[in-house]
Order: structure tokens, then C-alpha cells, then sequence
């Protein structure tokens, strides 16, 4: 759908379409809504800052795959994880509550109740899908607030600061 929007500029009457400048959030999310959705995945955000969730050590050793919620219930739900360490994933279902609270309370509510851990080979970095991204040290984290400091828009912000965590924690420490 084209909005038009209209504004006098002396005499002439000039039309603009797409209705001026938006934050890019909002046609990002809509376009990784629908296929993070079918996966359970909500925006992303488990994806995308999986180190943060799960520490560096497990985040490269594992990968979040999709998330099944009961019917009807949008919290409560089953995250299968691929691990590609066999004694990982033993270790794993040790720490399995305590990764559980630190995804619930990520999200803020109850969105996983259990794991269930899949044994298998991780794509590669060129694959269909890289890796998760290393955490950032203090110093990039400070850089990359002080470059986003000046950014008004709450939703851009996020979607720039999620776009710097990708690119600084893809280069090596």
C-alpha cells in the first residue's frame, strides 16, 4: 500500500510516496517477523544474541534452532538446540535450568520451559546460516553506544546496536 502525502512548495502542489522517512526497524521487523514466527523465534532476538544468553563457550558450540510453544500458549515453550559436543550436551542437561532462567529472564517472562538438545554438526560461517557472534569487550560495547548516542529513535537504536554487536563480534577479539 503507497501512502501519498502532500505539501505546497510555492505554487506547484509536489506528492511524496512512502510517506517520508521511517526508521528501518520497522520494514526489518516485518520482513524477519513472519520467518523467525514460524520458527518460534519472535524478532530474532534469541538468534542474534544468543552469546549474551548463553555465555561465549556454549554460544559456539551450540545453536538455537526453533522454539515450540503449547497450543494456544505463546510462554511455556520447548527451545530445541543443536550442540555439536556430544559431552557438551551431557553437561548441558545439568545446566539446564540454569540456562532456562537466563532465557526467561532475557525475554522477561516464562518463554522457555525446557530444552531439547539435538546432537549434530553446526553450519559453517559461510553456510546457510553463520554463527552466533563472540560477546563484545567493554571498550567495543562503550564504542558502539557512544556511536549510537546521537539516535533519537528507541526502536532504530536497537536495530543499530543489534547490527554493531554482529559486526564487531564477527571479527576476531
Amino acid at each position: 500500500m503507497t501512502v501519498r502525502t502532500s505539501f505546497r512548495q510555492g505554487a506547484a502542489q509536489v506528492r511524496r510516496r512512502g510517506g517520508g522517512p521511517r526508521a528501518l526497524a520497522q520494514p526489518l521487523a516485518a520482513v524477519t517477523r513472519e520467518v523467525f514466527g514460524r520458527r518460534g523465534l519472535a524478532d530474532g532476538a534469541i538468534l542474534t544474541d544468543w552469546p549474551a544468553i548463553a555465555g561465549e563457550h556454549l554460544a559456539r558450540h551450540s545453536l538455537p534452532e526453533k522454539v515450540t510453544f503449547p497450543r494456544g500458549s505463546r510462554a511455556g515453550g520447548t527451545l530445541h538446540l543443536t550442540i555439536d559436543n556430544g559431552s557438551l550436551a551431557t553437561e548441558l542437561l545439568h545446566l539446564e535450568p540454569l540456562l532456562i532462567e537466563r532465557i526467561n529472564g532475557f525475554f522477561g517472562f516464562c518463554a522457555v520451559a525446557r530444552l531439547k538438545i539435538v546432537q549434530g554438526p553446526l553450519p559453517k560461517a559461510g553456510g546457510r546460516r553463520a554463527r552466533a557472534a563472540r560477546p563484545l569487550k567493554d571498550s567495543e560495547q562503550q564504542s558502539l553506544a557512544a556511536s549510537l548516542s546521537d539516535v533519537d529513535d528507541p526502536e532504530l537504536r536497537r536495530a543499530l546496536e543489534a547490527l554493531g554487536r554482529a559486526v564487531l563480534g564477527r571479527r576476531p577479539a
